[in-house]
Formats: C-alpha cells, structure tokens, sequence
C-alpha cells in the first residue's frame, strides 16, 4: 500500500509542480490574467508550489526504505522523474494544448524507462 500512496502523492505533487513552473505560459488565454507582472507570477507560482511540497514530502518520507518504504533514495528521485516528465506531458498535450508529442518524445521516454530498470534492478 505505501507504494501506491507513494506514487500518488508524487503524481499530486507533480501536477502542482507542472502548474506552478510553466502554468504563467498558460494565463494568456485568460483576459484576467494577461496583465500579471512578474512579481504576481513569481507568487501564484510560489503559491502552486506550496502544495507540491504538501504532496511531496510526505511520499518521500512514506516511500523511503529507511521509513518502512520500498524505496532508496536513488529509485525515490528516478521515480520523481518518470512520474515528472509523464505529468507534463500530459498537461501539456491535453491541458494546454500547445505541442504535440512526437516521435522524438517517446523515444526519450523509452530512455527514461530504460533508465528505471537500471536504477531499480538489484544487482
């Protein structure tokens, strides 16, 4: 079960990281906020980031093996990662609109999948 918990709290600590980093991109489609200056940008963002670390810090703490998880450190931040890219991806793609995935893109997250089973496999 922590496993699950782990990995959902990092999807919602994702989501939020995803909205604070690039969603000022996004306030052009909204009259309201065209007109932010960069300060108010700067703090929404702030804002956002405030629950990524609600979120983050507690599926580290739960997944980490020397709190009773299943993970090391090294597979926690590779799994960050994995879940980090996946989220963007689809805000980007479905949320925003404004890139299509391409060949290119998935042959990056092949890598990345690559890359788990390196850091996951036990040696």
């Amino acid at each position: 079960m922590k496993v699950f918990y782990t990995i959902f709290l990092l999807f919602l600590s994702n989501l939020f990281m995803t909205f604070a980093w690039y969603g000022h991109l996004y306030f052009k489609r909204f009259t309201a906020l065209q007109k932010l200056g960069l300060v108010s940008v700067i703090l929404i963002g702030w804002g956002l980031a405030f629950f990524e670390y609600i979120f983050q810090v507690p599926a580290n703490k739960i997944g980490y093996q020397e709190n009773g998880g299943l993970f090391s450190l090294f597979e926690l931040k590779t799994l960050q990662e994995v879940i980090s890219l996946s989220v963007f991806t689809l805000v980007t793609v479905y949320v925003f609109k404004s890139e299509k995935l391409a060949w290119n893109h998935l042959v990056g997250f092949g890598l990345l999948v690559l890359a788990v089973f390196f850091v996951f496999k036990k040696w």
